[in-house]
């Protein structure tokens, strides 16, 4: 979600309205693609001299492979699990059926050391994505168990390069080894930050790219804590997705507010001139941080951004508001009770967080009461009422949602499936309950989550 008033009406109710479309989206009948991923434990180097031990990713190399399907193309995953732990796999914001969500016990029984499972989905939306467990989450996660996914448009909107940026933390010591994956006193405030930053599984990497050419960048924030303020220095650069959805029209890529679980497609106009440099760079109070560079290579392809076709908006069903239910939503500390039983997933063995003063018991096989059950096809305000002095990015499962109103600041009415609530705001969302199932609903502060701050919402029939 971007976080710059002055921008924001540029984002007005008119132009959002075609991030809607009246009705669903026709799958294609040709037959699946038929994609592979081997969860490995494996040693990869990310700092310079020194090779990081116990790593996990979804091959047997790194950095994790990238995902690219179809929009409404059938696609086949084949999960094998190579770890010595059970794990899932989430495809983070993509509206499919709920059996093939991957939270365990929720949608389905976790995949066990050496088991393999099958993931069949026909992806609706297109736009950048990204895929990652949903068991033992922390540390699988900590340990790079991440990946970015693409679903490419139909019709070519016209880039000479399409280039993911999966961006995230590592907690490393001076040895290239990993620290403590966090601090209880931390998980309890805002999380636990990594020590260092990596585009790719590389720190500060460099991309040569075609002078004067057009390249679509994929920020996808896998980190697990960080909320940071990106932007593009060095060229001409226009945000053009939010979270997969289209915007309106394009806006600068300045000060790029995007917290754990966010996306932000960007459209690079490489500089001309053979050697110059463009950077995605991190603005901190510390100072700024290069995050990537990308160097102007050869004789100028001469394009301009204007060249570029809009991105068709995504077939998300527009909300009835004047026919709308309000429900309200308490993301707040945990009530005294017991700690989180244990699970086949692990837990942290704390309880901070909470949702309408109830604490997620962790991932148990249940059964457990949803936080609200919705009517298939009715139109919902979710009231998202954050009573802490902490930010939490949160994001629902199998259903995109409309940012409405917030009591702090002014927010662009962007079609989404993760909202950042910032110090005690109180944010109003709009959905239609459209993808039957239980979803889970939950802060993307993975510290956040695993300490509570969970649960999930049932549509049915």
């Amino acid at each position: 979600m971007l976080g710059l008033s002055r921008r924001e009406f540029l984002l007005g109710s008119t132009g959002t309205m075609a991030a809607f479309a009246a009705g669903g989206f026709a799958a294609s009948q040709a037959e699946a693609v038929t994609h592979k991923l081997a969860m490995s434990n494996l040693d990869h180097q990310i700092l310079p001299d020194t090779v990081t031990k116990g790593m996990m990713n979804f091959s047997q190399v790194g950095p994790p492979p990238v995902l690219r399907f179809t929009q409404g193309e059938k696609t086949v995953i084949d999960v094998e699990n190579g770890l010595d732990e059970a794990s899932v796999v989430h495809w983070h914001g993509l509206r499919i059926a709920n059996a093939m969500d991957g939270v365990p016990f929720l949608t389905q029984y976790p995949i066990e050391a050496g088991q393999s499972y099958r993931y069949e989905f026909t992806p609706p939306d297109a736009g950048t994505f990204w895929y990652h467990p949903h068991c033992n989450t922390l540390e699988q996660m900590a340990r790079g168990l991440i990946g970015v996914l693409v679903v490419e448009e139909a019709e070519d909107p016209g880039f000479d390069q399409d280039l993911p940026l999966n961006i995230r933390d590592f907690r490393l010591g001076g040895d290239g080894q990993f620290i403590n994956f966090y601090k209880p006193r931390n998980a309890a405030r805002s999380g636990t930050l990594g020590t260092v930053s990596t585009i790719n599984w590389q720190v500060e990497p460099t991309y040569e790219l075609e002078a004067g050419s057009l390249v679509r960048l994929r920020l996808a924030v896998t980190d697990m804590t960080r909320v940071g303020r990106y932007e593009i220095a060095g060229a001409e650069a226009q945000v053009i997705a939010i979270d997969s959805n289209p915007l309106p029209r394009p806006i600068p890529a300045k000060d790029m507010v995007l917290s754990p679980g966010q996306r932000a497609d960007v459209a690079l106009r490489v500089p001309v001139q053979e050697g110059d440099v463009a950077e995605l760079v991190l603005r901190r109070k510390v100072g700024a941080k290069i995050l990537v560079r990308f160097v102007a290579k050869g004789q100028s392809a001469g394009r301009r951004l204007e060249e570029l076709k809009p991105l068709p908006p995504n077939p998300v069903t527009r909300p009835d508001l004047n026919n709308a239910e309000v429900l309200e939503f308490v993301f707040g500390w945990s009530p005294e009770g017991d700690a989180p039983q244990s699970s086949l997933c692990g837990t942290l063995g704390y309880s901070f967080w909470s949702i309408n003063r109830t604490a997620w018991p962790g991932d148990l096989p249940g059964p457990f009461d949803p936080l609200a059950t919705f009517k298939l096809g009715k139109t919902y305000i979710l009231r998202l009422r954050n009573e802490t002095p902490n930010a939490h990015p949160i994001h629902l499962h199998g259903v995109s949602f409309q940012l409405l109103r917030s009591n702090k600041r002014n927010i662009p009415p962007l079609v989404t499936d993760t909202a950042l609530l910032l110090s005690e705001e109180t944010m109003d969302v709009a959905l239609v309950a459209d993808n039957p199932g239980d979803w889970a609903f939950h802060c993307h502060v993975i510290e956040h989550q695993k300490t509570g701050l969970a649960g999930f919402l049932r549509i049915e029939d």
